[in-house]
């Protein structure tokens, strides 16, 4: 499985700083994991892309340029939010320059919907809004699991944009299975995975930039993760604005790298 390290923060809007020493740490934390629970010991070939902390310009067309080179499946540890869109819109060129079906299923686990403007380089708080307003997502192809906190912009480009979202209070409800069981038939394009870390629980993920108490456990993330992996339609993953220098114990960057061994080899 291929592992790109992305160590960037500047786009973090000062929640972020401290995010771009995630992957090296993250990696590190697989020295004491031996397998998945699927029972996989994983192998990877780690790659990392350059980029500069005070340019996020450069750093994202430097991100956007390595992703549409891209052939093969693969998981990007992040780093800031803002990394998502130069993946997703390069991934897009990767697929339309192979002859493949380049629209993508988006899922993206996070507490907040990172809607607020359209800023050009994106930051980490407006993202997902910049790639749907260029053309990267649909709407209709974008689901958002775990949120908790909007600004009322945010929300009313949700419902503006008809963009489905199940907030922690839907989830409760519902139950995550049933979620999981529901966003999967959305949709039978090819998956497209992002997840902030900030949708767990502050309880077991403190090492982030935003702490939103009331989110998802580290057990229905971990559920979710596997079931999106047994769909099959999973090309590209990336987990971002883990912060080490937020941690306690390596909590945060431990369960980085779990999630990392269940979405390995699929």
């Amino acid at each position: 499985m291929k592992l790109i390290k992305i160590p960037f923060s500047g786009a973090g809007l000062g929640h972020g700083n401290g995010a771009n020493e995630a992957p090296d740490i993250i990696i590190k934390q697989f020295e004491e994991m031996f397998a998945n629970e699927q029972g996989i010991t994983p192998s990877f070939s780690i790659d990392q892309i350059s980029v500069d902390e005070s340019n996020i310009g450069e750093s994202h067309k430097a991100i956007e340029n390595f992703s549409s080179n891209l052939k093969e499946k693969a998981i990007f540890l992040g780093g800031d939010h803002s990394i998502t869109q130069p993946l997703v819109k390069g991934f897009k060129k990767s697929l339309e320059e192979q002859n493949k079906d380049s629209e993508l299923f988006f899922i993206v686990f996070d507490a907040h919907p990172d809607m607020m403007d359209d800023f050009r380089p994106p930051t980490q708080e407006d993202y997902l809004r910049v790639l749907i307003e260029e053309g990267s997502l649909k709407s209709e192809n974008v689901v958002l699991l775990g949120t908790r906190n909007w600004d009322k912009q945010e929300l009313d480009y949700l419902n503006e944009k008809k963009i489905n979202y199940y907030s922690m209070d839907t989830i409760l409800k519902k139950g995550i299975v049933n979620v999981i069981k529901e966003v999967l038939a959305f949709s039978s394009k090819n998956i497209y995975l992002s997840i902030d870390i900030d949708a767990v629980d502050p309880v077991e993920a403190i090492g982030t930039g935003y702490l939103e108490h009331g989110g998802l456990s580290s057990r229905e993330l971990i559920y979710s993760v596997q079931e999106i992996v047994k769909s099959n339609r999973l090309l590209v993953a990336d987990i971002v604005e883990v912060n080490p220098s937020k941690d306690i114990n390596f909590m945060t960057s431990k369960l980085a790298a779990k999630l990392v061994f269940e979405l390995a080899e699929f």
